[in-house]
Order: C-alpha cells, then sequence, then structure tokens
C-alpha cells in the first residue's frame, strides 16, 4: 500500500499533467479553428478545379497526344505511396489510422506482385512504418520547420513527385491523407494522382467550355498545377484533422487526469484517516495500560 507521501506526490504530479493538457487542448482548439477554415475555403477551388480539369480529360483523355500525367506510362507495375501524417504526436489515432491504410494497401500491391515505394510527409507516419515497410522508402519530407501551410510548399512536395515520375521512377502514385469531418470524426483517405484521376458531379460534367489556345495545351500546363492543388488541399486537411484529433485527446486526457485526481485524493483521504485512528488506538490502548 503507498505511503501517504508517495499518495500526495502522485496528486501533485497527476495536477502538473492535467495543466500540461489542458493548455495543449487550448492551443489545439485555437488552431483548429484556423486550420478548420482554410480547409473549408480551399475545397470550392479544388472542387472547381476538379471540374475544369474533368472537362478538359474528357475532351483529351483518349487521343494519342493526351499528358503522361493524365494518360499514364500504360503500366502499373510500380507504385508510389505518399503518406502524409502528423510531425507531432499526443493527437489520438489520427497518425496511426493513416498509416493502418497505407500499409493495408501497400501488402495488398505487394500479394499482387507489384512494386512499391514510399514517400513520407510526416515524421510520425515515417515512424509508424518504418519496421514493416521501411526498405521501401526512397524519400521524406519534413514540414517541422514549417510554420503556416502555404501552396508553394505543396508545389515542392507535387514538384518532388512529378520529377519521379517523369524519371520513370514508378507507374501510380497515390497520396495518403486524412479529410476532417469534425472533432472527433477524420477520415483516413486515399487518392490517385497520377495518373491524375478526376471526379465531378453530374452538373459540372454536362456543361461546355471552349478553350483558348486548345484543350491540350491547357491541359499539359494545369496538370501539375491540379497535382499541386490536391496536395494542397490534403495538408490542409490533415492539419485540421490534426488539430482536431489532438484537442479531442487532451480533453479526453485531462479529463481522465481529472478522474484520477479524484480517485487518488479519496484513497489519500482514507489513508490519512487510517493512520490517525492508528495512532488514536495506540494512545488509548496505553492510556489504559497504565
Amino acid at each position: 500500500m503507498p505511503s501517504l507521501k508517495d499518495l500526495k506526490n502522485r496528486i501533485v504530479s497527476v495536477k502538473n499533467t492535467r495543466k500540461i493538457t489542458k493548455a495543449m487542448q487550448m492551443v489545439a482548439a485555437a488552431k483548429l479553428r484556423r486550420a478548420q477554415e482554410s480547409a473549408e475555403a480551399a475545397r470550392p477551388y479544388a472542387e472547381r478545379m476538379n471540374a475544369v480539369m474533368s472537362s478538359l480529360a474528357g475532351a483529351v483523355g483518349s487521343t494519342d497526344g493526351a499528358p503522361r500525367l493524365l494518360a499514364g506510362t500504360g503500366s502499373d507495375k510500380v507504385h508510389l505511396l505518399v503518406i502524409m501524417t502528423g510531425e507531432r504526436g499526443l493527437c489520438g489515432g489520427f497518425n496511426a489510422n493513416i498509416a493502418k491504410l497505407a500499409k493495408s494497401k501497400a501488402m495488398e500491391l505487394l500479394a499482387q506482385g507489384k512494386t512499391v515505394k514510399i514517400l513520407t510527409v510526416g515524421k510520425k507516419g515515417r515512424d509508424a512504418l518504418r519496421r514493416d515497410l521501411g526498405q521501401y522508402y526512397i524519400d521524406h519530407i519534413d514540414l517541422s520547420d514549417v510554420k503556416k501551410l502555404s501552396y508553394p510548399v505543396a508545389q515542392k512536395i507535387a514538384q518532388n513527385i512529378i520529377d519521379r515520375f517523369e524519371a520513370g521512377e514508378y507507374d501510380v502514385a497515390t497520396i495518403f491523407f486524412s479529410v476532417f469531418q469534425s472533432v472527433i470524426s477524420q477520415v483516413p483517405t486515399a487518392k490517385q494522382v497520377i495518373p491524375a484521376q478526376f471526379e465531378t458531379d453530374g452538373a459540372a460534367s454536362s456543361a461546355v467550355y471552349d478553350y483558348e489556345p486548345g484543350d491540350q495545351e491547357i491541359l499539359t500546363a494545369l496538370l501539375p498545377r491540379a497535382v499541386a492543388t490536391a496536395i494542397f488541399a490534403a495538408l490542409l486537411e490533415n492539419n485540421a484533422s490534426f488539430n482536431g484529433a489532438q484537442m479531442s485527446a487532451m480533453d479526453n486526457a485531462t479529463r481522465n487526469a481529472g478522474d484520477m485526481i479524484d480517485r487518488l485524493t479519496i484513497e489519500y483521504n482514507r489513508s490519512r484517516q487510517a493512520a490517525i485512528t492508528k495512532e488514536l488506538i495506540e494512545i488509548i490502548s496505553g492510556a489504559e495500560a497504565l
């Protein structure tokens, strides 16, 4: 049975931990508002870009001169998995869920005899998959020094992926990230970006556009931007999901710390009462013995 001093030290320690988790919860809540606004503001742009690209792809996708970013290499032997997670932890299952989805996809491809290459964005995803898939790593992009996500950051990642495609290092590229729905709901998602795939609703796909100078020229110029836009949207969704998951996790940790403090306080009071009672009994017994 722990002594009164041990119980008191544990209570003080848990109270200090609760202060930290409460502070982290408040910081995550402040960051979440901005991150959620950024992610939601980017969605209409990404959807509209998707609609325009779908219209262009529908016009030139089946022709012999279609850009390689759209038509692909004609093979799907080598797959590049771009796994995007957080640079920090203490966010519940956010990083683990993305890593789990990516690992499942990698194992599925390997079972089919495909070649898998992995590019990680975010330290936690790299660490989570190092033991099982570390031999397939080809590169890592560190965003720990990035204070604010911006389009140029996404462009650098997209250019890295496109350069590897142009060099013939892989045939298909898929990004893994988490879509923000709410503080308690973040959905791990896989999206193929090369060869580019575009999905639109019926209203958007039924519209007819005339382009100048021409569909193919515009498509060739816009495809790299479309890849960067998809990655930028994924980074923003991931950032909002991370802050939401961290806010929820720190809230749970704060509540659990409070419950632990209550239990330890009750145990401390009972032990203290038992010690006082024991001392009184000893005093009374000694007095009666005289």
